[in-house]
């Protein structure tokens, strides 16, 4: 097999502009050609999958399937963030090989982290994987797609060439995609590429690259199309978010807090979200924001890894406890009913038993809703990878135990005490657990029941909570029409 790195240059750039539709009439004749993606890992990849999905549907025409048997393409997209990622992409690419030997006109590729990190050797392990690609260079699959073909038309060769581009081009994917195309009414904006905070235990700025942001005037331009859509509530994306720093057209460049100012300017954008962010760019001024936009919902995911100041040193996270403290202190000032959730490592080497109760009273002191926590797993790579992984693995499941429970009593209590509460939801669909109901989205994330008339689906409503369904549930009646 031979291996071709893919270069752009060689092909024809194919046209992004955006069509009414993916789907092909089945009366035309023309036989419809389908495409299954399968997403692993964060809203990052969650997005840039449904790009993917615009892409092939505007330039080849391909309708997305849920059924990986019946489909002309699969493509994986991947994540490296946990422990054996990698095995469990060949794991999969296993299952799918049986379908390949079914039907060898099938065409596999594999993009994401797992693609940025092993390259070239995904199609050695697995030479049946037709294509690979990196996260920054998914624009870039209509052409890899076109030099597939030509490479299989060309009879001059009996070898097998895969093509392979996990190149960094930066911003350059944004200026390729079509606009997005989106069913029901969230929307996640991806505004940045990248981190630079190298992060000890992390693997993201050596699979997706340095912190890139994209011009604000791209970023706009993107979420009023989705407002024209029928979209009312956006989430921004970015390894670290609130470090964007994205380029204006008349000079200059725009902070995340402007930036967050402008989008809640957007006719029809009713409730703004955002992920991933960092605290040491959690600014007074952005804090400010959330004095001065309703629109900036009451929630905020902020990760913080550990609650020991030894461990978030060795991970290279550069604040302190205390820091970050400081800044949830000056954030619930201004919106005292804030829902604050984060990311917690269990196990990071050399974290004693002080340090992990450390860890357990800082969740209890802060008063977390839901949070993420993990127990710790090396990444190739990485400089925490050369530490000494020195706590046993029963005692990290127990550690990450009482962390669980902890948290899941804090979110338990959150959901009991919306009981009588009002609300302003958003309402995305109707009910399919109780006739003439529908279900809305909460800015806590909890969903809300209330019976109510379809037609204010896609509208933010007022309601009453009135009975506790689940810890992510509520029960609840309208209160305006």
């Amino acid at each position: 097999m031979t291996v071709q790195t893919f270069n752009p240059s060689n092909t024809q750039t194919t046209s992004t502009q955006a069509t009414a539709t993916l789907a092909l009439p089945v009366e035309s004749g023309v036989s419809i050609k389908r495409l299954y993606i399968e997403t692993q890992g964060c809203q990052m990849n969650e997005y840039d999958s449904s790009r993917m999905a615009d892409l092939l549907g505007d330039s080849h025409g391909y309708v997305l399937t849920t059924d990986p048997a019946e489909a002309d393409i699969l493509l994986m997209n991947t994540c490296s963030i946990r422990e054996k990622a990698q095995e469990k992409v060949f794991s999969e690419l296993g299952r799918w090989r049986k379908l390949k030997e079914q039907n060898p006109e099938l065409i596999i590729g594999v993009g994401g982290c797992v693609a940025s990190q092993e390259g070239e050797g995904i199609q050695k392990r697995a030479p049946y994987v037709d294509m690979v690609f990196g996260p920054q260079t998914l624009h870039r699959l209509p052409q890899m797609l076109n030099q597939y073909h030509d490479n299989k038309a060309d009879r001059s060769t009996n070898q097998k060439i895969s093509l392979v581009d996990i190149s960094f081009p930066e911003i350059e994917k944004f200026d390729f995609l079509p606009e997005p195309k989106v069913e029901g009414y969230k929307a996640f904006v991806s505004i940045m590429e990248g981190c630079s905070k190298y992060c000890s235990f992390c693997v993201v700025p050596y699979t997706r690259g340095e912190e890139v942001s994209r011009p604000l005037d791209d970023v706009i331009a993107e979420i009023v199309s989705l407002a024209t859509q029928g979209v009312r509530e956006v989430t921004l994306l970015g390894q670290n978010v609130n470090g964007y720093r994205g380029d204006m057209h008349e000079g200059g460049v725009c902070n995340f807090a402007d930036l967050l100012r402008l989008v809640a300017k957007i006719e029809g954008i009713g409730r703004i979200r955002y992920t991933t962010s960092h605290p040491l760019e959690f600014s007074d001024e952005l804090i400010n924001v959330y004095a001065e936009l309703p629109q900036l919902v009451s929630h905020l995911h902020l990760p913080v890894q550990s609650g020991s100041n030894p461990v978030l040193a060795a991970m290279k996270r550069n604040h302190t406890i205390d820091v970050y403290i400081e800044k949830i202190k000056k954030l619930r000032a201004v919106r005292p009913d804030i829902h604050l959730s984060s990311d917690f490592i269990i196990g990071f080497p050399n974290e004693g038993d002080a340090e992990f109760e450390d860890t357990l009273q800082f969740i209890k002191d802060l008063d977390f809703d839901h949070s993420y926590s993990f127990i710790y797993s090396k990444r190739p790579g990485t400089p925490a990878a050369e530490l000494p992984d020195n706590t046993p693995e029963d005692v990290k499941k127990v550690r990450l135990s009482r962390v669980k429970e902890v948290l899941k009593a804090s979110t338990i209590a959150k959901t009991d005490a919306m009981l009588g509460k009002t609300l302003n939801v958003l309402v995305e669909k109707s009910s399919d657990r109780q006739d003439g109901a529908l279900i809305a989205s909460a800015d806590n994330t909890r969903l809300v029941q209330f019976i109510g008339d379809t037609a204010l689906i896609g509208q933010f409503v007022t309601v009453k909570v009135t009975d506790i369904r689940s810890m992510n549930l509520v029960q609840a009646e309208l209160v305006d029409a």
